[in-house]
């Protein structure tokens, strides 16, 4: 069976749109630090990929790798699916409440009208013409909804390709499958890994993240399409026992005294 290796990568995705760059804004974090992985934490993660044969000389099977992206500061993607309508229903209620409390005799602010009109129901429309998320009201940090641009519960970054020398090369090859689980919208990338070939191959992933904008008296989702590298470091090591150390078998078992 084929060895998992996960890649985790975190985005700071508001200084990421403020500067059009990934650069300094991405905090890659893999499982194989054990094996030697460098630089984990950092833009600069090399993942290891060990296995090229057994202990016995014969050829090892491929290594599989999965990437899993992360806005920095946003809500967890391991909340409930519904937590987003369910919040968006909550304020719209509270909203409604606040409409029918006001006191119609005394006479009706303007002002405070307008303001409980725009909140029933406000949601930010998605970029026609490009690939947008589906509409829904803003969240702010701490997973409350807001009517404020400021501080905003950024979406989940996409990744979109992964392309680059360990592709080109045919060191590794990537593609995007639909899984059951629901993190993710069910979609994720993997790619399985050449391991007969030792040496250092640098790859690009292709990040979509959102910025939100205002578009004819609307607050809209906008695309913006940016780039992050990282590398493969591919050794000769044999596939061992990560408890042991030793080769891919029976873990050792300490001697059992006789029974008297």
């Amino acid at each position: 069976m084929a060895q998992q290796h996960g890649i985790i990568v975190l985005f700071d995705v508001e200084n990421a749109l403020r500067t059009r760059s990934l650069d300094g804004n991405t905090y890659w974090f893999d499982n194989m630090k054990l094996f030697g992985s460098a630089g984990v934490g950092t833009e600069q993660l090399v993942t290891i990929v060990p296995g090229t044969h057994f202990l016995d000389g014969s050829q090892a099977t491929e290594q599989v790798l999965n990437w899993l992206p992360a806005a920095l500061g946003s809500i967890p993607p391991t909340v409930p699916r519904n937590y987003l309508a369910e919040q968006e229903r909550a304020d719209d209620r509270r909203t409604l409440n606040e409409l029918a409390s006001l006191n119609a005799e005394d006479g009706v602010s303007d002002t405070d009208l307008k303001r409980l009109q725009r909140r029933v129901g406000k949601r930010p429309a998605t970029s026609s013409g490009g690939r947008g998320l589906t509409a829904a009201k803003l969240l702010d940090v701490t997973g409350k909804t807001t009517s404020s641009p400021g501080a905003y519960n950024y979406p989940a970054p996409v990744i979109t390709d992964i392309t680059g020398e360990a592709v080109t090369e045919k060191i590794m090859y990537p593609a995007q499958y639909g899984s059951p689980d629901m993190i993710y919208d069910g979609w994720y990338w993997a790619a399985t890994v050449d391991t007969s070939r030792p040496g250092v191959y640098p790859y690009t992933v292709h990040v979509q993240l959102h910025e939100l904008v205002e578009q004819n008296d609307e607050m809209v989702w906008q695309s913006v399409d940016l780039t992050c590298t990282s590398s493969l470091k591919i050794i000769n090591d044999p596939k061992r026992n990560g408890f042991t150390g030793a080769g891919v078998g029976v873990l050792p078992l300490p001697a059992v005294p006789a029974v008297r």
